[in-house]
């Protein structure tokens, strides 16, 4: 399974954006992310009982994204809806390398191991890498020195501390969004 993301955006400087950039960015981006998210329907029924009806995203599932920050990850919809509000933060290298490191733990090919890890350190962890994900030197250096012999937890550290950042900053951002209240609202109008 490839871990890279279909659509990239060009990473910018680590700096905030003027909010005009964000403004420009936020209109740009919130309708696609909205259309890609009613666009997509869940099945709910066992596909013998599928009667070639789709339902779409609920009220009541996109609230729960709120209970907690792994319960958004886990929802594939809750994922897209998190990685649209990322880009519009030019963050989205958090949320991609901790996908690469799920995605890194399913290896079971040894011959494949060392080839990934490489692919995610110099990608994400090494300095100047194309989208360095902000950690700590201790934990760079612990990563580093993981990579001498890569194992399926050489990236559990760096990978916990960008997950307890984005759920400490990015996440409660994320709630109080226009990208989030927006799907709330879209979602209690279709009841209605």
């Amino acid at each position: 399974m490839h871990w890279e993301p279909a659509d990239t955006v060009p990473q910018g400087p680590s700096q905030p954006c003027p909010s005009s950039t964000k403004s420009h960015v936020a209109t740009t981006l919130l309708p696609a992310a909205r259309q890609s998210l009613s666009d997509h329907a869940v099945s709910t029924d066992p596909p013998a009982e599928r009667t070639g009806q789709r339902q779409r995203l609920s009220t009541e599932e996109a609230t729960r994204w709120a209970d907690s920050f792994d319960v958004l990850l886990s929802h594939k919809y809750g994922l897209a809806a998190f990685r649209a509000f990322l880009k519009t933060e030019f963050s989205e290298e958090n949320l991609e390398f901790w996908l690469a490191c799920e995605d890194f733990k399913k290896t079971r090919s040894a011959a494949k191991l060392a080839s990934k890890a490489q692919r995610i350190f110099e990608e994400f962890i090494d300095v100047q890498a194309p989208r360095e994900v902000n950690i700590d030197f201790q934990t760079r250096e612990l990563t580093r020195r993981n990579m001498q012999e890569p194992s399926l937890s050489c990236f559990d550290q760096a990978q916990g501390k960008v997950h307890s950042l984005m759920e400490k900053d990015s996440y409660p951002r994320f709630l109080r969004s226009k990208i989030y209240t927006d799907l709330l609202s879209q979602t209690q109008r279709r009841l209605s």
